[in-house]
């Protein structure tokens, strides 16, 4: 038994979702660097408060995969479920967020709408890998990609449209002005619509039909499941000898941070990622040493036994996301500051140069858009990993070229540099998906969906960790220069795509 071949509209409806899904992530993107300068940010503390978006992420999205995987609903069926209740609360705090009466609140207000859009988006990743056969995946991804770049440009171009038609986009200071307010309503109703679509008219197999599926995979791709007690009890010492390491060397990197008095971003690093993923790996060894078996265990042990494709994969993912994220914190003082020569948020040339960073965010995801279906035919011809490659290396030109812009024209500004980071987007939505999905065991595509998910979190945290105090000891607080950096680690991300493993048949006719 194989899964069927399924229509245009069928990937169409669901796919739809990430629509609404982007439009959420484009507003808090392209927006909320500003509401907390306008809020009394300063540009060096940025980074830091950006720390819960992908902590969020973190936390929320291998949860989320490892339940939806178990998940079954007689009406809604096994991803559908989470598709409607993170839409539900993602909207509702897409209303809240501009509202914001001071810093703390809306750093507070970050962290509920990024987890509630996780809670959405985590399983659309695993709803193409478990609806679609292995020759229909690109174009699922692709399908999705589509819908990003459409859903991530009218939000990011929605302050800009209603300042177009009278609706103020300066307000005094510490408020937000009512351009961005609106924008975040708009965004609120669209996200709640557009899953809801893909939840009522896309349909799911069931347990059962998903496991002959799994079964007829393993006969030629056998999976091992079962490991004997001493297994896990070696494994056990294993983890809890790593974990011990590794929370030393966070809390000696957390005790050098504290007595040189540096960047206290950089906690994010030595105390979030170092030293709690030690504590991780603790409780891990000491449950398998004790012979408890649980959905933490598993969730750890999973993830110490990724595909190959998937690790290779993940040091791709890790310098193109730093790049993206580096992108999304800077971008707005990059252009005020080095191209407007402005750090006033009252200003006009403040407000007139954050909305054009609206516009290039715009620009680069209607460019995703229109090259999303070239990718698989470049693949086609080429390989996926060199097609992965080139747009790669596209997008860290185009981030890199900010820095030489000194005539702020339309073209200039707007479009030039985004071409680039455009194609490179809709690459990174959609390639490397479609080269992971097929290394994976089908009961657990959630799960791996979403700890794949960790390769775009920990370069976001890394990335707000060390930034700031890059940029506020070598770089004396340019941001321009962190989007130098993003360019040079996406030129890299591009290099090491080429040692990907990645020997599918690309099929896109069907």
């Amino acid at each position: 038994m194989k899964k069927r071949t399924i229509g245009f509209w069928e990937i169409w409806n669901m796919s739809f979702g990430f629509l609404g899904i982007q439009m959420g992530f484009a507003l808090q993107n392209a927006n909320v660097s500003r509401i907390f300068q306008t809020l009394g940010a300063k540009i060096d503390d940025i980074p830091i408060l950006w720390v819960a978006a992908p902590l969020t992420g973190l936390i929320v999205q291998p949860i989320i995969g490892y339940f939806s995987d178990r998940t079954w609903h007689s009406r809604l069926g096994r991803r559908r479920p989470y598709f409607l209740v993170g839409a539900i609360l993602a909207s509702l705090a897409l209303f809240v967020m501009p509202n914001s009466p001071v810093l703390w609140f809306a750093a507070g207000m970050l962290w509920i709408m990024d987890a509630s859009i996780n809670v959405s988006m985590e399983p659309f990743r695993a709803f193409v890998g478990d609806n679609l056969p292995d020759h229909q995946r690109t174009k699922g991804f692709a399908m999705q990609s589509f819908f990003i770049g459409i859903g991530a440009y009218v939000a990011s171009k929605l302050p800009l449209i209603l300042t177009y038609f009278g609706v103020a986009n300066t307000a005094p200071e510490g408020i937000i002005p009512d351009s961005v307010k609106y924008s975040f309503y708009i965004g609120g109703a669209a996200f709640f619509i557009a899953v809801l679509w893909t939840v009522l008219r896309s349909k799911e197999y069931s347990p059962e039909e998903m496991k002959v599926f799994e079964d007829a995979e393993n006969e030629s791709k056998p999976v091992k499941q079962d490991f004997s007690d001493d297994w896990y009890h070696n494994n056990g010492k294993s983890h809890l000898s790593k974990g011990l390491i590794a929370l030393a060397v966070g809390l000696l990197a957390t005790y050098f941070v504290y007595y040189q008095d540096l960047k206290k971003d950089l906690y994010v690093l030595t105390l979030g990622l170092i030293s709690l993923g030690g504590v991780a790996l603790i409780i891990s060894g000491m449950m398998q040493k004790n012979h408890t078996k649980n959905g933490f265990v598993t969730i750890m042990n999973d993830f110490q036994m990724m595909p190959k494709v998937m690790k290779q994969l993940a040091w791709v993912q890790f310098f193109s996301w730093f790049a993206l994220f580096s992108m999304w914190i800077y971008t707005t003082g990059a252009v005020t500051e080095h191209i407007y020569k402005t750090t006033d948020t009252t200003s006009l040339a403040y407000n007139t140069g954050a909305n054009q960073v609206g516009e290039m965010f715009a620009n680069y995801n209607i460019i995703a858009a229109a090259v999303a279906f070239l990718l698989p035919l470049l693949a086609k011809i080429t390989s996926r990993k060199f097609t992965h490659f080139l747009a790669l290396v596209a997008g860290g030109l185009g981030l890199m070229s900010l820095y030489f812009i000194s005539n702020p024209t339309t073209f200039t500004i707007e479009w030039l540099p985004m071409i680039g980071v455009g194609i490179a987007w809709a690459s990174i939505l959609s390639v490397p998906y479609a080269m992971l999905s097929g290394s994976l065991p089908a009961s657990k595509m959630g799960y791996y969906m979403g700890v794949f998910n960790f390769f775009i979190v920990i370069p976001q945290l890394v990335a707000a960790s060390i930034l700031g105090f890059l940029v506020s000891k070598f770089f004396n607080n340019e941001p321009i220069y962190a989007l130098l950096i993003g360019g040079c680690s996406m030129i890299l991300a591009g290099i090491l795509s080429l040692m990907v493993n990645d020997k599918a048949t690309i099929q896109i006719n069907e």
